[in-house]
């Protein structure tokens, strides 16, 4: 009988299929090269209509005008952007895994609402007025919140449901607070109004430099725990079997999401749904490797984060839509369809 055969040196000089790990790895180049245009777009596109040639002067010639409107407004909201958004889609990557629910981000544990409550009681009760004022006590308040969530979810005998139950009752109770006293007290009304919808129009250098420390320590910390979260989505007793310590794991998870989260509510007020989308649409791709869907996160958010600022600036000029209002805009939509794609998967 006669067999039908590859010649030998055809089957050598055959090309091998791309393995997964390199189409992760260009999938991230992709998504770097992507974060740039949007960077470029970011600080040469505003409210305020400027060539080419004078953003080029505003950066690196002119320290007047041009110079005031690109380095001292565009640059800065630039990277409080990318900053912020990295951290919103790093926070909502370790939720995702800590509760075990793809459609987890961050304000369900009560982070957003504990940083609005401290931010309103600060306006109303103590006369705070300044950004750089916000960024404590909206950071502290979220601290707060996430160490309640904590003890009230059993703190070493915390689970997920425990948890996601915890935060979701504070967030009713807070944001119940925050809507009291914003009614009795139109100063603070005034006040909130822009803060509570999140905006990057109050970036500053000084906002930028004090959340600094907190966001780099929970990305390191949200790296660091991508290991252990992988082994803890097995169930819990493959994680112990794979020597993942259960509670330590929890705690810090906690610990990470709550510093990012709530510094960057602090800098930008309440964003929604970049901590949701994004993790969620990236884990399509990327399959349950958190090793992987943490860079596509900390990558991908600022696109959509810095995105939608630039829209929101070009929208209504000369005035502007503030970024938090343009996300819930592209995230409500995305997130009916998520839900419904889950739904349609589960029948």
């Amino acid at each position: 009988m006669l067999v039908d055969s590859v010649p030998e040196e055809r089957v050598e000089s055959a090309p091998a299929p791309p393995t997964r790990r390199a189409l992760r790895s260009l999938g991230l180049l992709v998504s770097v090269a992507v974060l740039l245009l949007v960077v470029v777009a970011s600080i040469a596109v505003g409210a305020k209509e400027l060539s080419l040639e004078q953003v080029w002067h505003g950066l690196f010639q002119d320290t007047g005008t041009y110079g005031d409107v690109v380095v001292g407004e565009r640059v800065s909201r630039t990277v409080l952007g990318l900053l912020v958004g990295a951290a919103l889609g790093l926070s909502g990557t370790v939720l995702q895994a800590l509760t075990r629910n793809p459609l987890a981000d961050p304000g369900l544990l009560g982070i957003n609402a504990g940083a609005s409550a401290a931010v309103v009681t600060a306006i109303t009760f103590l006369g705070v007025t300044s950004v750089s004022g916000y960024v404590w006590f909206a950071f502290f308040g979220a601290a707060a919140v996430g160490a309640l969530v904590w003890f009230l979810g059993g703190s070493r005998g915390a689970t997920p449901v425990r948890l996601a139950l915890a935060g979701t009752a504070l967030s009713a109770a807070l944001f119940g607070y925050v809507q009291a006293v914003m009614i009795m007290d139109k100063a603070a009304l005034a006040r909130m109004r822009f803060w509570t919808v999140g905006s990057l129009t109050s970036a500053t250098n000084d906002t930028i430099w004090r959340v600094l420390p907190f966001l780099a320590v929970g990305t390191l910390l949200a790296f660091a725990l991508a290991r252990p979260l992988n082994a803890m989505a097995m169930g819990d007793d493959t994680a112990k079997a794979l020597g993942a310590h259960l509670n330590r794991t929890r705690a810090l998870s906690m610990l990470a999401a709550t510093v990012l989260c709530g510094a960057a509510t602090a800098a930008c007020g309440p964003i929604v749904f970049v901590g949701l989308m994004v993790p969620h649409v990236v884990r399509s791709f990327t399959g349950p490797d958190l090793r992987w869907i943490m860079p596509y996160a900390a990558v991908l958010s600022p696109v959509l984060l810095l995105g939608s600022d630039v829209i929101g600036r070009v929208v209504a000029r000369p005035s502007e839509v503030q970024v938090g209002i343009i996300t819930a805009l592209i995230g409500g939509p995305v997130f009916i369809h998520l839900v419904r794609r889950r739904r349609t998967a589960q029948l």
